[in-house]
């Protein structure tokens, strides 16, 4: 094994192309420290415009000059393999925060889902072991390739053992709960893992002038396999979808037996026909130590522990919505199949919504449309809210469908715009570098921001909700445990029905829109203004 360094650059898991201009590590790397009226002394534009031009040259010519230059057969290559990397990634993605919940849903409660949910959350905290994955290789394999390979063979055979004991787990899933949370707990984590190699690798497999597609890739990778994990899994599983294209149901255990042996086969591939091109050292200390000592010299900074205190927050408001919207729909009656087509049809509007949201991100202000957009995700969360409360008995007409496709894109459209508006930002700021780890700890608080509350919410549905059971219309039995998968079950067997006397999700929805609304009028408005007002240098730390 050596330990190694490599200046890194920023990639962003934009879903469009984010353009990236080539950037070298121009700044000083002893810059000096700002203190609180230096810092808003700069937020004159004037000077902040000085600064960011003494920082950034002629990078506006550079910009132009590029994007008239062809791509080259090589990049080209590139490209096509960083999707499929990123598909990899976002197969067992989709599984674990997509199909799978809503396969579960009709054996668990909120309260049970709320634990599987636990498996999502090394995705948003692979900054705890980034540094070892960019510092930590076999020379003779390559920097990236060291962790990619053992990282998909590891998802590969994990797919494999769930396919072979999913009968098991999902005909009884209230009493593996821990299993299931274990295996996709561990199958998200080497996903992760793989996703903060091939990030790095990105930096170095196209070149500086196709660098800017390295986030298209991501987008492209990344969304196609969530949405062949949720939506296409989600539709050819469903019984009468199958009978009505007249093609045999989908299982889950054929499904990730197919998909383990693509990670095989894209691993042997790898292994023996792709070699990776040898990296130029730097002078700068980019060992392990030195990179978690980093990472605590940018947490210091007060603009960053602003942007921190944001990040974490900000998805608040909208939590509840995301969390336990979709499962309520479910719950009453919206049928899997229905969904898939719904989000199936947003698929292309989220990338002409990366786009466009990816024009409005440049410039001076990347931050606004993310702020701007904001208002109509609050609106539209409120009438998801009132779609799952007057949700009419199955089955649907073609016209309220009609409604819950137009929902579904413009909610997609304004979340694309936050996502490429705020992956803009964190691109803008980052140190060249250590461009990666930089990138990977203002998207984990991101991410955090997205992932803490889902626990808490799903928790709260069941906490706040109150069930009766009705048995043969003379025996009323007031338990509470009725809102419990248990509960359920004795209701069952006691030949009665579980009425809910108050459904805990608006109680919940109505606390996480409360605080969203206060948050962003109090915090978020007035903070992402200074934030995108301080020039580049500001964000640098000494190495």
């Amino acid at each position: 094994m050596r330990v190694t360094s490599r200046d890194n650059m920023a990639v962003s898991s934009s879903l469009n192309s984010i353009h990236i201009s080539p950037r070298t590590p121009k700044t000083p790397r002893n810059i000096p420290e700002y203190d609180d009226d230096v810092e808003l002394s700069l937020l004159q534009g004037e000077e902040r415009r000085e600064a960011r031009l003494d920082e950034l040259g002629d990078e506006s010519s550079d910009e132009h000059t590029t994007g008239k230059r062809k791509i080259s057969a090589k990049d080209k290559r590139g490209m096509v393999l960083l999707c499929v990397l990123y598909l990899i990634q976002g197969v067992p993605l989709g599984l674990a925060l997509g199909s799978v919940p809503f396969l579960l849903k009709e054996h668990l409660s909120y309260s049970q889902l709320a634990t599987f949910a636990l498996s999502s959350y090394p995705y948003s905290l692979k900054l705890l072991w980034s540094p070892i994955v960019d510092s930590v290789y076999f020379v003779s394999v390559g920097r990236r390739k060291s962790w990619i390979i053992p990282m998909q063979l590891i998802v590969g055979t994990l797919m494999l053992y769930i396919s072979l004991n999913v009968q098991r787990l999902m005909d009884d899933p209230s009493h593996h709960v821990a299993e299931l949370t274990t295996v996709f707990t561990s199958l998200v984590f080497f996903s992760a893992t793989q996703d903060i190699a091939v990030d790095g690798w990105a930096l170095t497999l196209l070149s500086q002038d196709c660098l800017s597609y390295a986030s298209t890739c991501q987008t492209i990778g990344l969304t196609t396999g969530f949405f062949a994990s949720f939506t296409v899994f989600l539709a050819f599983n469903s019984v009468e979808f199958a009978k009505k294209w007249g093609v045999p149901p989908l299982t889950l255990s054929a499904y990730l037996k197919f998909w383990s042996v693509i990670c095989y086969a894209v691993t042997c591939w790898l292994t023996f026909f792709k070699k990776e091109d040898k990296e130029p050292e730097t002078d700068a200390d980019m060992s392990i130590k030195s990179v978690y000592v980093t990472i605590w010299s940018i947490c210091k900074l007060k603009h960053v522990q602003w942007l921190v205190v944001m990040h974490l927050f900000a998805k608040l408001g909208l939590a509840a919505n995301e969390a336990a919207t979709s499962l309520k729909l479910v719950e009453k009656g919206f049928k899997r199949e229905e969904l898939a087509i719904a989000v199936l049809i947003d698929f292309p509007f989220q990338i002409i919504g990366g786009w466009l949201a990816a024009k409005w991100s440049r410039g001076e202000y990347p931050l606004r449309p993310w702020v701007i957009a904001f208002w109509p995700r609050l609106i539209l969360a409120v009438v998801a809210t009132l779609i799952v409360y007057y949700f009419p008995k199955p089955p649907i007409t073609l016209g309220f469908f009609a409604f819950l496709i137009v929902h579904t894109v413009t909610s997609s459209f304004a979340a694309t715009v936050q996502f490429v508006g705020v992956s803009a930002f964190h691109t803008r700021i980052s140190d060249p570098l250590i461009g990666g780890t930089y990138m990977t700890l203002l998207n984990t608080f991101s991410n955090m921001g997205g992932t803490w509350p889902k626990w808490f919410v799903l928790k709260g549905v069941d906490f706040f909700s109150k069930a009766t059971c009705h048995a043969s219309g003379k025996l009323s039995v007031k338990a509470v445990e009725c809102v419990s998968e248990l509960g359920k079950q004795q209701c069952h067997t006691m030949g009665g029905t579980c009425v809910i006397e108050r459904d805990g999700y608006y109680i919940v929805t109505g606390i996480c829109m409360t605080f969203g609304v206060a948050f962003l009028i109090g915090y978020i408005i007035p903070t992402a203004r200074k934030l995108q007002a301080l020039p580049t240098s500001v964000w640098r730390v000494k190495m």
